[in-house]
């Protein structure tokens, strides 16, 4: 018998200690009001004993108003590398030596297409991203080709633009072409930015936010975690993007391609991710919070408990990575009790898949499934 003497277990939170700051999170998220900054990096600091509390309690806030609605959106990167930004975090800066596809802009009827394929597997979103510091004329003139194009065959599409820093006439001009919202995210805390980013400000990215709104588009800024950050400053974040309003939070989860400038480890693991999802949801408890980049890499197996919290995912790939295969997301949603925004319930099909019977391990030749 073992005389190794037992590994302490985790401290405990009691649930006294623990009950005041989930409860003011909980309360802050059902009637709409602005958690408390302390209660926020409880939530990030406690034990893992505690997380299906907090998943719970997220989705209650999820549930009251969004219900089992879950809204697809797609990304189409229509241009891709090439970007003289020195982003740490992107495969496409000017410092990254990933192995990515690089391309011109693609042709608008191809990023039509894509889109409408999106649209029959419900996607109500399509996003337009071009990597760049901003656009030019003729970038604008293709923008506004390709959402004619979009138009034409998806009249009821959403379709979100995302071209870097803009001036108040091309937001202007980006609206006038029928462009439904604009995406321009914060990524991290103010007081970090400079570690990831010198070609542009936080500043910057605040304004083209507020430009963005001021013209009559809807937007769309959320945040790239596992750069580093500390609980402050993912509190911080959180709350900074509250106060630029905006109609959809993508939280996107840095994916470590080799090559780009920044490290590798994200510090990432799927209790992280789900507490970080966690309290986005009670900082925005009414507004659209995306599933995006990293959820297949990082929540794993976690994917379906992310869902109780978030109301919209990305299907399909990312800018310059590859995503879960629509099919699996599709049978995800179902299995998790959720109805994708738009389409109407249906029976479960029949998946043709059926347990085989054993034919390996006792009573057999073949070696155990262990």
């Amino acid at each position: 018998m073992s005389t190794e003497t037992p590994s302490p277990r985790p401290p405990l939170v009691a649930a006294a200690d623990s009950a005041a700051w989930l409860e003011g999170l909980l309360a802050a998220g059902l009637e709409r009001r602005r958690p408390a900054a302390a209660d926020g990096l409880a939530l990030l600091r406690s034990v893992d004993d505690l997380l299906l509390d907090v998943v719970a309690a997220a989705a209650r806030v999820r549930r009251c108003f969004f219900g089992t609605r879950i809204k697809l959106s797609f990304l189409v990167n229509v241009k891709s590398g090439g970007c003289p930004e020195d982003c740490a975090y992107c495969s496409q800066s000017r410092g990254s030596e990933a192995e990515i596809l690089r391309y011109p802009w693609i042709d608008s009827e191809a990023a039509a297409e894509l889109a409408e394929r999106a649209a029959a597997r419900g996607a109500l979103r399509v996003c337009l991203v071009a990597a760049g510091r901003a656009p030019s004329g003729r970038d604008l003139s293709r923008v506004e080709g390709t959402v004619a194009a979009i138009r034409k065959r998806c009249p009821g599409l959403e379709v979100c633009v995302s071209l870097g820093l803009l001036r108040e006439e091309e937001a202007e001009r980006l609206r006038g072409a029928g462009v439904s919202a604009y995406n321009h995210n914060l990524n991290t805390s103010e007081r970090r930015y400079g570690e990831i980013c010198t070609t542009h400000s936080y500043a910057d990215r605040r304004a083209t936010a507020a430009r963005a709104g001021q013209a009559g588009l809807s937007l769309c800024s959320g945040a790239i975690f596992g750069m580093g950050e500390r609980d402050e400053e993912v509190v911080e974040l959180a709350l900074a993007l509250r106060e630029l309003e905006p109609t959809s939070v993508p939280v996107n989860f840095r994916i470590p391609l080799a090559g780009t400038p920044l490290a590798a480890e994200t510090g990432l693991t799927p209790q992280r991710c789900l507490r970080i999802l966690a309290l986005m949801r009670f900082v925005f408890p009414d507004t659209e919070l995306r599933l995006a980049a990293g959820r297949e890499l990082h929540l794993r197996t976690a994917q379906p408990l992310a869902l109780q919290i978030a109301d919209s995912i990305f299907i399909g790939d990312y800018l310059t990575s590859e995503g879960q295969a629509t099919e699996a997301d599709l049978a995800m949603i179902r299995d998790a009790g959720l109805v994708v925004d738009g389409a109407v319930r249906r029976p479960e099909p029949e998946s043709g898949e059926r347990v085989a019977s054993r034919r390996r391990g006792p009573g057999t030749d073949v070696s155990a499934n262990v």
